[in-house]
């Protein structure tokens, strides 16, 4: 009996996540940054799109027509539901790699996002991505791939071989995926209290399973307790995507793209020792102990001379997305914490303050009198964006051709939001991908859509539906217990959200 599961948990549906890498418009600021030419995006495909949020904002968002797959049919009808919703133009389908990839009536695409799907697929699977690729990328087109790393999970692949196979082989499967991932966790940790030596020679794995116990059961069934998980090297992954002609060009994680964030002075001097820029990527692994990566790869790249470089950068648009006051200037990335320059960051900040987009030629004529290099502005700004601070603005044209079906796959989603708090994110026009916004606040949407205009009428709103569901809040993980207090809660998160969250929404097309 063929068994469609391949081998993947589907005994419980996947979180309803969205991946900001996933947007085609981050791809311009990472590839310019490092020196590439970005293409235009026209066609758009993603590989295992889980419950389809990613692949629908993108598809509501922007210009392109998208395709993708999933396996599951639960999921593929949610997120046939939410591009019913938006109208987007999205062929959203519940085939395997194999029967989507062997599509003759796909077109070519000029983007191909796989968001983790590299790590749980066998080896045959892998060899039908990579023929997609080879096939349906076109020249110029950017393959987006993220994948559990060499060398950060070497000691935690015995420890999740282990969680896997007490789940086959104690665990009773009338108790359900998500006992059975309990009862492995309580396992494993009855095991590291007998104090084995496994643990002793890698201490990390006690710290990280303490990490693991704390996450949602479902995304945990389908991160570790899948027949086919395997981390890989980078130089492993450029091997297996070879025959695909692709060519690495960098992290779509913007602070990996910053070597001051992540490399003492020691680690960049013996990196510029290393005159391969592929075996150069592998050794850096070693130095962060790289657990994920998230790569871009170019079907026939185009290396830039530094004035379209430099042309190309000043013409990216840029928004601040955090209240201005609200901004610490300190990150964590893989050298640890580090403190923003206060004479570079702050004025720069300054300048996006009013939350209204700037190109970034703007921006350094805003700043010039700082004695800001056009380097360093730059370099800023890509870590702004890699903390969230900032999100790429597509072009106006753009933003009000898409704004109908983002302001209906939201509206759609603050509507749902009345009863499940499944999806945590709506739909800019302007970033062309993913705003978080949490079930309150998208109720709090709602209200303000039904014509209540107050803060405290959107509060009222939500406390009656959430009351009528026999619903409370919780105020440090325990209920809170009468109409008033839950009430009160209320008023205070709808006024602050009106103050510091509302206006940012409404810059980004969502409010």
């Amino acid at each position: 009996m063929n068994d469609w599961t391949a081998g993947y948990t589907t005994e419980v549906d996947y979180t309803f996540g969205y991946y900001a890498e996933l947007n085609p418009l981050r791809v311009a600021l990472a590839l310019v940054y490092a020196g590439f030419a970005p293409p235009d995006f026209h066609s758009a495909c993603e590989l295992g799109f889980g419950q389809g949020v990613s692949v629908n904002i993108h598809a509501a968002a922007s210009v392109a027509h998208w395709c993708g797959n999933d396996f599951n049919p639960a999921h593929a009808g949610f997120a046939r539901m939410l591009a019913n919703a938006s109208g987007a133009s999205a062929d959203l389908v519940d085939q395997s790699f194999e029967e989507f990839c062997a599509r003759d009536d796909l077109p070519s695409f000029d983007y191909i996002g796989l968001h983790g799907i590299w790590t749980w697929v066998s080896d045959e699977n892998r060899r039908v991505i990579v023929d997609f690729v080879r096939r349906k990328l076109a020249v110029g087109g950017v393959l987006y791939l993220s994948y559990n790393a060499q060398p950060g999970w070497a000691a935690m692949v015995p420890m999740r071989e282990l969680l896997a196979e007490h789940a086959a082989v104690m665990g009773h499967p009338g108790k359900g995926i998500p006992r059975r991932v309990d009862d492995a966790l309580d396992f494993a940790d009855r095991l590291l209290a007998t104090n084995p030596i496994y643990s002793n020679v890698n201490p990390q794995v006690g710290q990280r399973l303490a990490k693991v116990k704390a996450q949602n059961r479902n995304y945990l069934a389908h991160e570790y307790f899948n027949r086919d998980w395997l981390p890989m090297s980078f130089s492993a992954v450029k091997r297996w995507l070879a025959p695909a002609k692709v060519a690495y060009a960098c992290s779509a994680h913007y602070f990996d793209n910053v070597d001051a964030l992540n490399l003492t002075a020691d680690q960049r001097a013996l990196l510029g020792e290393i005159p391969d820029a592929m075996f150069r990527e592998t050794v850096r692994d070693y130095m962060v102990n790289q657990t994920f990566r998230r790569d871009y790869w170019i079907r026939g790249a185009r290396r830039l001379n530094p004035l379209e470089q430099a042309e190309l950068v000043r013409a990216q648009r840029v928004l601040l997305v955090q209240p201005r006051p609200e901004i610490a200037l300190k990150v964590t990335a893989g050298a640890g914490e580090a403190t923003l320059q206060e004479s570079i960051y702050g004025p720069l900040l300054d300048a996006l303050a009013d939350a209204q987009p700037r190109t970034i030629r703007e921006l350094e004529r805003a700043v010039r009198e700082r004695e800001i290099t056009f380097t360093q502005l730059v370099q800023a700004i890509v870590v702004l964006a890699g903390a969230g601070h900032l999100v790429m603005v597509q072009d106006e044209a753009v933003t009000a051709q898409v704004r109908q079906r983002t302001d209906r796959l939201n509206a759609f989603l603050c509507e749902r939001a009345r009863g499940s708090a499944d999806v945590a994110f709506l739909a800019s026009p302007v970033s062309g991908g993913g705003v978080p916004v949490n079930r309150f606040e998208q109720m709090f949407l709602h209200a303000h859509a039904q014509g209540r205009p107050h803060a405290d009428e959107w509060a009222q709103s939500a406390w009656q539906t959430l009351s009528a569901q026999g619903q409370k809040l919780l105020r440090e993980g325990k209920p809170i217990e009468s109409a008033e207090e839950n009430l009160a809660q209320l008023t205070i998160d709808a006024r602050a959200f009106n103050d510091k969250r509302l206006p940012i929404l409404g810059a980004l097309g969502v409010a």
